[in-house]
C-alpha cells in the first residue's frame, strides 16, 4: 500500500488544528497508564497500523509491559486490568464503536469510579485518537519496520 495525501502538507490549517487538539489531550489529568490504554485500543479497533505500531512502543517507554499489551485485545477475559482501566477500555471501545452508544451501564460503572472531569478527559482523549486513526486509516499511513525488528 502507498501513503496517499499528507495533510500536513495539503490542509496545514487542519492538521494545525488537529494538533492543537491533541496537545490539549496530553496536558490534561489523564494519567499515562490510561491514556496507552486508550491509544492502543481504539488504534486497534480501528485497524490504524501506523498507530498501533506508536503507540505500543510509546506504551513500553512509559513502564507498560508486553503481557498487558499482548492482552489489550482480550481485556475483558484476563485478570490484568484495574477496575478503573476497565471502565476506560470500556468506554474507549464503546465511543470508538459509537453506533452501537454508550451504554448506560458502562457510562455509571465509569462514573462510579471516575469524577466528572477526568470523564470528560477521557472521552475527549478517545475522540482525539480515533481522530488520528482516521486519517491514518484514509491516507494509508504505515508504520516502519525498525530494522533491529527485521
Amino acid at each position: 500500500m502507498n501513503n496517499r495525501i499528507n495533510l500536513k502538507k495539503t490542509n496545514p490549517a487542519a492538521f494545525k488544528a488537529m494538533l492543537a487538539f491533541d496537545e490539549y489531550s496530553e496536558s490534561t489529568s489523564i494519567n499515562i497508564v490510561h491514556r496507552d490504554l486508550i491509544k492502543i485500543r481504539a488504534s486497534q479497533l480501528n485497524g490504524c497500523a501506523y498507530c498501533i505500531d506508536m503507540h505500543t512502543k510509546e506504551a513500553r517507554e512509559h513502564g507498560e509491559t508486553e503481557q498487558r499489551i499482548y492482552a489489550l485485545t482480550a481485556w475483558k477475559e484476563t485478570p490484568f486490568f484495574t477496575e478503573e482501566e476497565r471502565a476506560v477500555l470500556a468506554l474507549t471501545e464503546e465511543v470508538t464503536l459509537i453506533g452501537n452508544r454508550v451504554s448506560e451501564e458502562t457510562y455509571n460503572k465509569a462514573a462510579k469510579l471516575l469524577d466528572e472531569k477526568y470523564i470528560g478527559e477521557v472521552l475527549m482523549a478517545i475522540i482525539v485518537i480515533n481522530a488520528w486513526n482516521r486519517i491514518g486509516v484514509a491516507t494509508n499511513l504505515m508504520p516502519v519496520l525498525d530494522k533491529a525488528s527485521a
